[in-house]
C-alpha cells in the first residue's frame, strides 16, 4: 500500500485531503455531539459515518436491510448491487423539483465492516449515478482511517467524532465553529480485508 497522504483529524475518521473537497461537519443541535461529517466535491457529497460493531461479525448486511426496508416504507426504490466496497444499495427517493413537479432523488449507501468498527458512506449528487464522478469521492472513503477507542460500545453506537483544530490550505471546514482543518501526519497502518486501503489505528 502507498503511503498514506495528509488527512483532517475528526476523531473516529481521519478524511483524506484533496484540493477543493469541502467538509461540513454535523452537529446535532440540543447535545451539539458531532454526529457525522459530509464532504463535497465538484457536484457530488459523501456523507461519513462510524460505528462501533461486534468483534465476530460484521453489520453491513442487516443495517443493508433495515435500508432497504426504510427506503420502501417511504416510497422510493433501491437495488442491491455489486460495488467497489462490496455490496451496496442504489436508492431513489421521491422528492419535488424547484418547480414543484415529481422527480427521484439518488443515493448510493456503501459500507464496509472492520474489526469492531463499521463505516458507512452516502453518496449524492453526480456520484450517485456517474462512475467517473464518484471516483474521487470513492478515493477518499477507501482512504478513510478509522480510529477505535478501547472502551466497550454498543453495537451501532456513533464513534466521537470531533472538529477539526487547525486550518489546512488543501480542505475548506463549513462548521458553525471558528475551529477549522488540520493535515496530521500519517503513521504506519495496517490495510484491511474489505476495502483495501481502509484502515485503521487505535
Amino acid at each position: 500500500m502507498d503511503k498514506p497522504g495528509p488527512r483532517v483529524d475528526l476523531g473516529a475518521i481521519w478524511l483524506p485531503v484533496l484540493p477543493g473537497l469541502e467538509l461540513r461537519m454535523e452537529i446535532e443541535k440540543k447535545t451539539q455531539k458531532v454526529t457525522g461529517v459530509t464532504a463535497a466535491l465538484g457536484g457530488s457529497s459523501l456523507q461519513l459515518q462510524a460505528f462501533a460493531a461486534p468483534k465476530s461479525s460484521g453489520i453491513w448486511d442487516e443495517i443493508r436491510a433495515e435500508i432497504a426496508d426504510s427506503v420502501a416504507r417511504q416510497g422510493g426504490s433501491v437495488d442491491d448491487v455489486p460495488g467497489v466496497f462490496g455490496r451496496e444499495l442504489l436508492v431513489h427517493m421521491p422528492a419535488t423539483a424547484p418547480d414543484g413537479s415529481a422527480r427521484t432523488r439518488p443515493a448510493r449507501f456503501i459500507g464496509v465492516d472492520g474489526p469492531r468498527w463499521f463505516v458507512r458512506g452516502v453518496l449524492a449528487g453526480k456520484a450517485a449515478l456517474d462512475k467517473e464522478a464518484a471516483r474521487a469521492l470513492e478515493s477518499v472513503f477507501a482512504n478513510v482511517v478509522v480510529v477505535r477507542d478501547e472502551n466497550p460500545r454498543p453495537p451501532r453506537d456513533l464513534l466521537t467524532l470531533t472538529l477539526p483544530r487547525q486550518k489546512s490550505a488543501a480542505a475548506e471546514v463549513d462548521t458553525t465553529t471558528d475551529t477549522a482543518a488540520t493535515r496530521p501526519e500519517a503513521a504506519d497502518f495496517n490495510p484491511l480485508r474489505r476495502g483495501p486501503e481502509i484502515t485503521q489505528i487505535g
